[in-house]
């Protein structure tokens, strides 16, 4: 059994050719970055056009790399959800056209669920039952995982993503884009006791985040309160460093206490993570510093897969030994989802 997988849920044009063991045959990763650096942030107009001249020489680049032809491929899978409704739409019309002119099957794939069993890949054993953290730049979400497919919603963010907030506080910086890593940078040689932001809903009982006070009081630390023009700010490298590392400490001190907190209620053996944000260092630190802590074992998607890719498509090889196809109706659910 032999799958091509495609994602192009965000600014990320990807393929992969994937072996039943989970062994990758060929892939490839067209990143857009450059395209969008420039609005220090992923348009999505802009995305989808770029999805649309990417998405064919993407696929068979990967195609070539693993030496299998598209006859003797056992299905095709594609992320339907969520993400930008338009780059979505280009990777499932490339994945039905090809269903249709190879005559092979369909299946869909859930973008958050896949980022989780990124590291169902990387692992020895199964990581199942687990508590999931998905963390990335459009979405923050907790699982109760009893497989790879069986996923209870706990709860996520109810306004910013913490990728998104790391986003937005580089650009108040101009540190440009992607800000994720420029930020967590410069937070390794600051004070992340400079700066007292708040950590929202960190003691509620609920499971849900929400980091979008925290990006504000960042914004009136910097300019002040009912303030917008960053142009006029100067601020030296030193009290750069010390206000991104007060925020990070900020966003990762919320997302360790609720996935510990997480894994004694559902008395899980483990907490995995996965998503573009599950690469910043100093997170990776205290979640073990947690687990250690705890007795839990952590379990964390290798660097290559956290951000965007098709790899993590492998998902579909578990949605085929059930029997699970997607039909040509297959249709998009774009946007910011809740409860799957």
């Amino acid at each position: 059994m032999t799958i091509l997988t495609i994602e192009s849920t965000c600014d990320e044009t990807a393929a992969a050719v994937i072996a039943d063991d989970g062994t990758v045959l060929g892939q490839c990763i067209a990143t857009q970055e450059a395209l969008h650096a420039e609005f220090q942030g992923v348009v999505p107009e802009v995305a989808a056009r770029a999805h649309v001249e990417r998405i064919m020489p993407v696929i068979d680049t990967a195609l070539r790399q693993s030496g299998v032809r598209p006859d003797t491929l056992t299905a095709i899978a594609v992320a339907d959800r969520p993400g930008l409704a338009g780059s979505l739409l280009v990777g499932v019309v490339a994945a039905k056209t090809l269903a249709v002119a190879w005559d092979i099957p369909l299946v869909s794939i859930n973008h958050l669920h896949a980022h989780l069993y990124a590291c169902q890949l990387a692992a020895d054993s199964t990581v199942y039952p687990c508590i999931g953290l998905v963390v990335s730049g459009g979405h923050t979400s907790l699982y109760h995982c009893q497989s790879a497919l069986d996923l209870d919603y706990l709860g996520g963010t109810i306004d910013d993503a913490a990728g998104e907030a790391f986003d937005k506080v580089a650009a108040m910086l101009n540190l440009g884009f992607p800000g994720g890593p420029a930020v967590s940078k410069l937070a390794a040689v600051g004070d992340r006791r400079a700066h007292a932001f708040p950590r929202s809903m960190i003691h509620d009982e609920h499971y849900n985040f929400s980091f979008s006070g925290l990006k504000t009081a960042v914004r009136y630390c910097i300019v002040g309160p009912g303030k917008s023009d960053f142009s006029a700010v100067r601020l030296t490298e030193q009290e750069k460093a010390d206000l991104c590392a007060s925020f990070e400490a900020a966003v990762v001190d919320v997302l360790v206490s609720k996935s510990r907190r997480a894994v004694a209620a559902y008395k899980t053996p483990r907490l995995i993570v996965g998503g573009g944000v599950a690469a910043n260092p100093y997170l990776r630190e205290q979640l073990q510093t947690a687990a250690d802590a705890d007795g839990f074992q952590l379990v964390i998607a290798p660097m290559d897969l956290c951000s965007d890719n098709a790899v993590m498509g492998a998902i579909a090889l578990e949605k085929i030994k059930r029997g699970e196809f997607a039909s040509l109706d297959l249709d998009i659910t774009a946007g910011l989802q809740r409860g799957f």
